[in-house]
């Protein structure tokens, strides 16, 4: 069983067991469970479920495991050839790391 569920506006396929990357949750702790409704599809062994747009009822229980990670270092390098144009900078995207419990459908 799996379901599509949208988190901090990106769409993830979840399965029990099932660890994530999503965007940071500035009020998650260690431990703590979050539920989220927006499930768009459910996949029940073989019997699809499509939402119009979200499936009624359905839920997924997830446990937050690490609140704060840190992506890799990503480097913006502009440059214009013969200009004397040269700009350098970079960024680390935050995530929540979080693990599925439960597929409620």
């Amino acid at each position: 069983m799996y379901a599509i569920v949208e988190i901090n506006g990106q769409q993830f396929k979840v399965e029990e067991g099932k660890k994530l990357f999503v965007h940071h949750m500035k009020d998650a702790e260690a431990g703590k469970t979050v539920e989220f409704d927006k499930v768009l599809l459910v996949d029940n062994d073989g019997a699809v479920t499509v939402g119009a747009p979200q499936v009624e009822g359905a839920k997924v229980v997830v446990e937050v495991v690490n609140p704060l990670v840190k992506g890799d270092k990503i480097i913006v390098f502009k440059m214009k050839r013969r200009k004397d144009y040269r700009r350098k900078k970079g960024h680390r995207a935050q995530f929540t790391e979080v693990e599925v419990k439960q597929v409620i459908a």
